[in-house]
């Protein structure tokens, strides 16, 4: 088959719409709290055999382009992950990742093979595929939720990590080396590759952030294209020589995105975009690859039965297994088993499979698919119900203020937006009152449709929106005065040690 212009032509079209589409549908999920990564599913599967009759069988693709979007998708967790953040949970995300991933296989691996009638190599990769978590489908429905840190950055670590053991277990198990080998050697096989990959991801990533620091790039635009390829070196290095690309490529963004870097902002918004266009690219081709003619009842009901499995036992056991290292209040264990949502992962775990050709793949892989929507629809639209149930969220105080901030580079400051809401305390203070630390001031008030240079005795309203420049460094405590007199008044001055 020849493509020529008229074809190039083509597809640019069909692509570009399909693309608008996808991205003009985030906003819609977004307000009816639908998943997004359905929808992309969704048009896949219109475009595909049983819909526009656009064939797709091509499994050794699939997986390569896959894998393809997922090193990009784990670039843009590390490079827009706060360290800070990270760090107080990264050793509950690590066991969520590690422990979590080997007990949850074991159970679901357990059950289908005895009660579903499996062969153990397909119970095991059908534990296995479905063990990792896909924060970022939750993410979306947990963003407006006043969570405490703690639960959401634990999951988008966990989600973080837990891509590259699975990986791992998978390929071995496809490829057949797990039977001819001990339980030792596979774990041991792990181990070597996560901790090769984890070297050369760290080794990438702070090699990388000392060459940016000190070349001279042309143009600004540059830089966030040289940072994304670091991250794909430490990804292709890894993989080369047999070691876990994914825990290479989220360590060399993780470091790469806490670095002092020129064009940090522009890096961020250029990875997330990009992020965005290669998990739509990714679920339209998934979509296509899944052919709904293929949906017997028998695979409908496997799929059920294996996700009643994965969510009310397995992932609860799993998270279990990791409380006597990592001790949490119960609601909170409740809800992070609740919320291990599958997503984007599974399905491409589950064309590795199919690319090795191991018998029952394609069966394998219709039952992940149907799994990721049943239960992506039923666990998804009620976290928000089940994280108030469980009391993880409350009625939060209408005094807590939100903050939004845009970094300004080469100021070395962050500029700060805030929103007098209706109970805040802070209408009535003055700017001068609120006593903001060395080098923060208030630039701008903007009232209705009018923009305002405040002098210190200007009183601050209800519906005011605050544009604050603050320092890089004293940006915590500028936000701490704010939050206090917003919850506190302007006797927070007195009571507040800032």
């Amino acid at each position: 088959m020849t493509f020529g212009v008229e074809e190039l032509d083509e597809f640019l079209l069909v692509g570009a719409l399909v693309t608008l589409g996808a991205i003009l549908a985030v906003r819609l999920s977004t307000r009816i709290g639908f998943p997004s990564l359905l929808i992309y599913l969704f048009i896949g599967m219109l475009l595909g055999e049983s819909g526009l009759g656009i064939g797709f069988d091509d499994y050794q693709l699939a997986h390569a382009l896959g894998f393809a979007a997922l090193a990009l998708i784990l670039a843009e967790g590390g490079l827009t992950t706060s360290w800070k953040d990270m760090r107080p949970v990264l050793r509950l995300g690590m066991l969520l990742a590690l422990v979590g991933v080997l007990v949850s296989t074991a159970v679901v691996a357990f059950l289908a093979h005895y009660l579903l009638g499996l062969n153990w190599q397909l119970a095991i990769l059908l534990g296995a595929v479905c063990a990792p978590t896909d924060a970022a489908a939750v993410f979306s429905i947990l963003r407006g939720l006043p969570l405490p840190k703690k639960l959401p950055t634990t999951l988008e670590a966990e989600s973080g990590l837990n891509d590259a053991p699975t990986v791992v277990l998978v390929t071995v198990v496809a490829s057949g080396a797990w039977a001819q080998h001990s339980f030792a050697w596979t774990i041991g096989v792990m181990g070597l590759e996560l901790m090769v990959g984890a070297a050369i991801g760290l080794g990438v990533g702070f090699g990388g952030a000392w060459l940016m620091r000190r070349i001279a790039l042309p143009a600004s635009g540059l830089y966030p294209i040289a940072i994304l390829l670091l991250t794909v070196i430490a990804y292709a290095t890894a993989a080369e020589l047999h070691a876990s690309g994914f825990a290479a490529v989220y360590l060399a963004a993780l470091v790469l995105g806490n670095q002092e870097l020129p064009h940090r902002a522009a890096t961020r918004s250029f990875v997330e975009g990009l992020a965005w266009v290669a998990q739509i690219g990714m679920f339209v081709m998934l979509g296509l690859l899944f052919s709904p003619d293929r949906i017997s009842m028998s695979t409908v009901m496997v799929a059920i039965v294996a996700g009643v499995f994965l969510t009310f036992i397995a992932r609860p056991i799993s998270v279990l297994a990791v409380w006597p290292f990592e001790r949490m209040p119960l609601r909170e264990m409740v809800f992070i088993s609740w919320a291990g949502l599958r997503g984007a992962v599974p399905i491409v775990m589950a064309t590795i499979p199919l690319a090795a050709g191991v018998a029952g793949a394609e069966q394998l892989f219709d039952v992940v698919v149907v799994l990721v929507v049943v239960y992506t629809l039923v666990t998804g639209p009620t976290l928000p119900r089940v994280a108030r149930a469980l009391g993880v969220i409350s009625d939060t105080d209408p005094r807590e203020l939100t903050i939004e901030a845009a970094p300004m580079e080469r100021l070395a400051a962050d500029l700060l937006q805030i929103n007098v809401s209706p109970p805040s305390r802070l209408h009535g203070v003055e700017v001068g009152e609120l006593r903001l630390p060395r080098g923060a001031s208030v630039a701008l008030v903007i009232r209705g449709d009018v923009s305002i240079v405040p002098e210190p005795r200007f009183v601050l309203r209800h519906g005011d929106d605050l544009l604050i420049v603050t320092p890089r460094a004293q940006r915590r405590s500028t936000e701490r005065r704010l939050r206090a007199i917003s919850s506190g008044g302007r006797l927070a001055q007195w009571l507040d040690s800032d």
